[in-house]
């Protein structure tokens, strides 16, 4: 996972993870609804996932 991509998850947690799929896309904007921080643990667990 590079700095930027964990940057960018941090800032905007739904569109960090656009490119894993759409399921992907829709647990992070509706834990982004639900607060940031679940957002953004959502995000970085899965851009830092190496089976994807």
């Amino acid at each position: 996972m590079s700095f930027f991509r964990a940057l960018f998850a941090l800032l905007f947690p739904p569109l960090s993870v656009l490119d894993k799929g759409c399921g992907s896309f829709l647990i992070v904007v509706l834990l982004t609804l639900c607060g940031w921080v679940p957002g953004v643990i959502a995000a970085l667990i899965i851009v830092n996932n190496p089976n994807s």
